[in-house]
């Protein structure tokens, strides 16, 4: 590869190209400071990335004690050596001048500086007290897709047995809990049934609201290195954007948003019309097939025109494709994840290889992809509100199994009613019911929806708030205590990406001041508390990352994600290795149900199912009588509207999303000059003729409006759909002179000020894609474009209209510190 590619400009690198069935080649993206020559760097240590969840192993360098770069780690399975543009440019964070460096409690209305015990402390004396006055209820916990499966794994302990709450999840509720529930729907348990290398086989590839080039944009690499090599992949597109995937798909469809159910049974219809389907496969491997018949009878491609309004030609073109697809790989994200009906149209991705018997074969699998680089650690430790290694919380006897593992008694494991979920758990803050609530590596007062509701819950007096992160985020804000957090790089640990592999991420560097790592403050708690175990012992044995990465291998042993054959001497300098990984698979395991179902059994799958309308509980008794023997479940689904269509007074759809150069709510990607350089501030998408209609010009400055609330950004006119508004969710407040909310000369400019509080049913997803929202203008542009990137799904409709996003010598990037030196290596 050219040293010379501008990696801002050019974010996916030179192509590679290599044919059906070959290995991808390998290239080595490598990027060090400025003033560091290859020859000075005195170490390289082992990690992988965490801006993303495509889990790219890389390797650290390190100068006189301080990071000074990155390079891809050739021999990994992810990424062969590459790197996107948050991996190359994103490390540069750690050394921020404002990292939090020390703790701070909230005396007289203001937070200041105090030592590790008087913070601890103060945090241990009020959960004493709630535990004494009110019962564990009161207490809630609500963590990341951002830590480490020991830190994980630790705090699912000291919640559940050692507090005993059923409050406990993740932010990972916001972008993959419906990847979690449709693979127990359909499989029993979760668990990514595909792999990356099914992009290496596989003759078609369907995207569904998956906009992989800008989300997992290494894997994006390797499709284009693909379409430019021997037999290459037919790509299906299903995304209301003109996203890079877009523009190289055989078929785009560009479905209104909230439709996403009527499409997908539209394909399942036309599939199972023509005959394409494996009927030994489905006898053999499913139930609910003639039922799915039934529902889907009068789902045609007309019918879904009318309410997707997309050509039914077009979804005739597209349910040829993938019904004549020799290996299909179909991935799935927010687009489903985050839109109306989540759980049921993820489902129906599942039937579509069902039916077809695309499972377990090199190419032919499903990847419910995640969003964030351990989310998939959350649901395996049960920091997400699951049971730990995917254990039933229904199942009296996977009850038993957790209780023996932590040696207590059953019955102090809450499992007599569903595990609470994260908005849940904020309605039990704003009624009163949790009345202290630890916040950790998450920043809700700009993620969750609605977020005027969120800001008045956190600023509550009777709500005692711990937050423990990195930087003083809009939510630490509002704390009473904050811990002060050891990052990527400055601790040991590991972590488990979208296709089940595991890579070990080893300290580099010392953290600022007296920042601690996550675990090390899990365990200090744990010891202040006293927490025990039925025999009086310490109910948390272990002491750091390692003695916590055993502990968690005997929790995981006889599960779906078993880890007994893993251990930080395998982890380290070798490529990842996929769960499970045991005495039977002790190399790993590439894709899952290569001879059949495993794990859907009623006796040991991790859950009996849900209604997918109503998110009811089935119970033992329904599954049992469903499905006996253990085999995949055809669940159908019928689509119904979404609760907020446009109108008069809100005549758009608004959806939000992400952009390749920033990662959540930009604490560490805005602190890196060349991804700030390249998305400085938030936008706001229209299309061309909605722009027209409105007299509204690139960079005007434009209001978008719900019943929740506004924003403001500049405008950027593309190719979106007509009627559709699009703004990145990532920009918050913490760069402005408010800090922590919009007010004063600080205009509203978070995505979430308009979303509105309302969830999937049966995953309880947050729907951040289907508010009615009206678009205003405020003032004339001044000749300034929006700040929006070029390179992505935001590319302006004319190409001419504004400059191109540039890295290292534009003006901007100089502005904002340059773009130092970086080189790649075939």
């Amino acid at each position: 590869m050219d040293p010379s590619v501008d990696r801002i400009a050019q974010p996916w690198g030179g192509r590679t190209p290599y044919g059906r069935d070959e290995p991808w080649p390998e290239r080595v993206d490598t990027y060090l400071r400025e003033d560091v020559e290859p020859g000075q760097v005195q170490r390289w240590v082992q990690a992988a990335s965490l801006l993303h969840s495509d889990g790219d192993a890389m390797d650290i360098a390190v100068v006189d004690g301080r990071m000074a770069g990155v390079r891809g780690r050739a021999d990994d399975r992810v990424n062969r050596g590459r790197l996107g543009p948050k991996d190359l440019f994103g490390w540069q964070a750690n050394a921020s001048p404002d990292r939090l460096t020390g703790p701070l409690v909230r005396e007289g209305g203001r937070l200041v500086e105090c030592d590790w015990d008087t913070a601890m402390e103060r945090v241990v004396a009020r959960s004493r007290e709630l535990l004494e006055e009110r019962g564990p209820g009161s207490i809630g916990f609500y963590t990341s897709g951002q830590l480490y499966l020991e830190e994980y794994y630790t705090l699912a302990v000291l919640a559940r047995a050692g507090i005993g709450t059923p409050h406990l999840d993740g932010n990972t509720r916001l972008c993959t809990a419906t990847a979690a529930e449709a693979l127990k729907e359909s499989f029993g348990c979760d668990g990514q049934p595909g792999s990356y290398d099914d992009i290496d086989h596989a003759d078609v590839i369907a995207l569904f609201g998956h906009n992989i080039a800008e989300t997992q944009p290494v894997q994006w690499m390797r499709i284009l290195d693909r379409l430019e090599g021997g037999d290459p992949p037919r790509l299906l597109c299903v995304d209301p954007r003109p996203t890079q995937v877009a523009r190289k798909a055989a078929v785009h469809l560009a479905p209104r948003p909230g439709t996403n159910v009527a499409l997908l049974n539209a394909l399942l219809h036309e599939v199972i019309r023509t005959g394409r389907v494996d009927r030994d496969y489905i006898a053999a491997h499913t139930v609910g097939f003639e039922e799915l018949v039934s529902r889907l009878a009068g789902c045609t491609p007309q019918w879904a025109a009318r309410i997707c309004d997309v050509p039914a030609a077009r979804i005739g073109e597209a349910a040829e494709l993938v019904g004549t697809a020799g290996r299909l790989l179909s991935t799935v994200l927010q687009g489903v994840y985050q839109s109306h009906q989540a759980t049921a149209a993820a489902v129906q991705v599942n039937n579509l290889h069902l039916v077809r018997g695309m499972l377990g074969r090199p190419g032919a699998g499903v990847l419910q992809m995640n969003g964030q680089p351990t989310a998939q650690n959350t649901r395996e430790c049960g920091a997400d509100g699951d049971l730990p290694g995917f254990r039933n919380w229904q199942n009296d006897s996977h009850v038993a199994d957790l209780a023996n593992v932590w040696n207590v008694e059953p019955e102090t494991i809450p499992h007599h009613t569903p595990p609470t979920h994260a908005m849940q758990m904020f309605r039990y803050a704003e009624q009163g019911s949790i009345r202290m609530l630890w916040i950790s590596g998450t920043n809700p007062a700009v993620s969750l929806p609605e977020l005027s509701r969120i800001r008045s819950i956190l600023g509550q007096d009777r709500l005692f708030t711990v937050v423990q992160d990195v930087f003083l985020t809009e939510t630490a804000q509002f704390a009473d205590v904050v811990l002060p957090a050891a990052t990527w790089g400055e601790k040991t640990g590991t972590f488990t990406n979208a296709d089940r592999t595991v890579h070990l991420s080893d300290k580099a560097v010392e953290p600022p001041g007296g920042a601690r790592p996550d675990l090390a403050v899990f365990l200090d708690y744990a010891a202040r508390m006293d927490f025990r175990d039925k025999d009086g012992g310490p109910l948390i044995t272990w002491h750091d990352p390692e003695s916590a990465f055993e502990a968690w291998k005997r929790c995981s042993a006889g599960r779906p994600c078993d880890y007994t054959g893993l251990t930080y001497d395998r982890l380290r300098g070798s490529s990842g290795i996929q769960w499970p990984c045991n005495d039977r698979a002790p190399d790993g395991t590439e894709r899952l149900y290569t001879d059949g179902i495993s794990w859907a059994h009623p006796d040991v799958c991790e859950s009996y199912g849900k209604d997918l309308v109503t998110g009811a509980t089935d119970d033992v008794v329904e599954y049992r009588s469903l499905n006996p023997g253990g085999k995949a479940v055809l669940k159908a689904a019928a689509y119904l509207p979404p609760h907020e269509t446009p109108g008069e007074q809100y005549p758009f759809q608004l959806t939000t999303g992400r952009t390749l150069y920033h990662f959540h709510t930009r604490t560490k990607t805005a602190r890196a000059p060349q991804l700030n350089a390249a998305a400085p501030d938030v936008w706001v998408e229209a299309s061309s003729a909605d722009a027209a209609t409105l007299g509204l010009d690139e960079g005007d400055l434009v209001q978008v409006s719900t019943p929740r609330g506004a924003l403001r950004g500049r405008l950027r006119v593309t190719g979106i759909r007509p009627g559709l508004l699009f703004v990145p969710f990532h920009y918050g407040y913490w760069d402005t002179e408010g800090g922590h909310g919009p007010g004063g000369d600080t205009p509203p400019r978070a995505a979430n000020e308009t979303t509105v509080t309302d969830w999937d049913p049966a995953s309880k997803q947050p729907l951040f894609k289907t508010a009615a929202a009206a678009l205003h203008l405020v003032r004339r542009g001044d000749g300034r474009p929006a700040p929006a990137p070029t390179t992505t799904a935001s590319a302006p409709a004319r190409a001419d209209a504004v400059p191109a996003t540039r890295g290292g010598t534009s003006a901007l990037a100089a502005q904002a510190g340059g773009a130092g030196r970086e080189e790649a290596t075939e």
